[in-house]
């Protein structure tokens, strides 16, 4: 995504530099811009207006170059995502998968670079306002915690194009509002507005447009006060409910539980707790 000025210059630069420049880098679909304190989330703008914010192929590289780039900023502790004020993500790019095959599909691994969002280590908040459909609301169901503004609309309409989900919304979506409206959401294509979606667990928190960005940011700058190192541990743990069973998902948090007694953070939080003061993390 450099420019051929700015490629010549990182080869001149530190690692470190080099991917902090990625946030001034002219993306196409995406906007980047590090908020918080101290930078300390990266707020990561869909931005395909005239689309709705449809997701091409060109703008889920781009998605995963940003991530990617963040992950590797030691001063982002958090990921904001969002769209605009009237969308979200309104879906796939119908007009790329129109003429696509079976044979095309299997031989190009469609959609295997959807899953960026669920493998970043650290903590992924959506801002959705607007409308989440089909691939929009699977993207919104990646991340780790979603925020909804109070006319967002989630929806898996793809039975009304002859087909189903296909990037984790016939899978995500049961575990987040139940076997009962997933499959009416899903075999009706009818949406669900933000309260509804707040009722079932779908989302966190509703909160008005105008504000919701600045909401998701102010939960990032509260992640970001704690260890970077436990709160990707505990992110590990509570993920692990969604792909173990109870008993093996109970072992498992058990186990993550005893690895942070080998941090110096568990410690350190522990005894400013006993001594009544703000822990001072090592990990931050």
């Amino acid at each position: 995504m450099f420019s051929k000025s700015l490629f010549k210059l990182s080869s001149l630069l530190p690692r470190r530099t080099i991917i902090n420049l990625r946030y001034f880098s002219s993306y196409e679909y995406i906007k980047v811009e590090k908020k918080g304190k101290n930078g300390c989330v990266q707020l990561i703008q869909l931005n395909r207006p005239k689309a709705l914010n449809a997701l091409c192929n060109a703008l889920l590289m781009e998605l995963g170059d940003s991530l990617r780039a963040g992950e590797a900023d030691e001063s982002v502790a958090a990921f904001v995502l969002t769209g605009s004020e009237r969308s979200f993500a309104a879906g796939a790019d119908i007009k790329e998968m129109q003429d696509m095959t079976l044979q095309g599909c299997i031989k190009n691994q469609f959609l295997s670079n959807w899953d960026v969002l669920a493998k970043v280590r650290k903590p992924v908040i959506a801002a959705v306002n607007g409308y989440a459909l089909g691939g929009g609301c699977e993207i919104a169901m990646m991340c780790d915690i979603i925020f909804a503004g109070e006319k967002a609309k989630f929806g898996q309409p793809e039975i009304n194009l002859g087909t189903i989900p296909g990037a984790g919304g016939t899978q995500r979506l049961i575990r987040a509002v139940g076997k009962s409206l997933a499959m009416e959401m899903c075999l009706s294509g009818l949406p669900i507005d933000a309260k509804k979606a707040l009722s079932f667990g779908l989302v966190s928190r509703v909160c008005p447009p105008d504000k919701l960005v600045d909401e998701a940011i102010q939960l990032g700058e509260k992640i970001a006060q704690q260890s970077k190192l436990i709160v990707s541990i505990c992110k590990d743990a509570v993920n692990s409910s969604y792909e173990l069973g109870l008993q093996e998902g109970l072992k498992c948090e058990k186990r993550l539980f005893y690895t942070t007694f080998g941090t110096e953070d568990r410690r350190e939080g522990m005894t400013a707790f006993v001594e009544k003061r703000a822990p001072k993390f090592v990990e931050n």
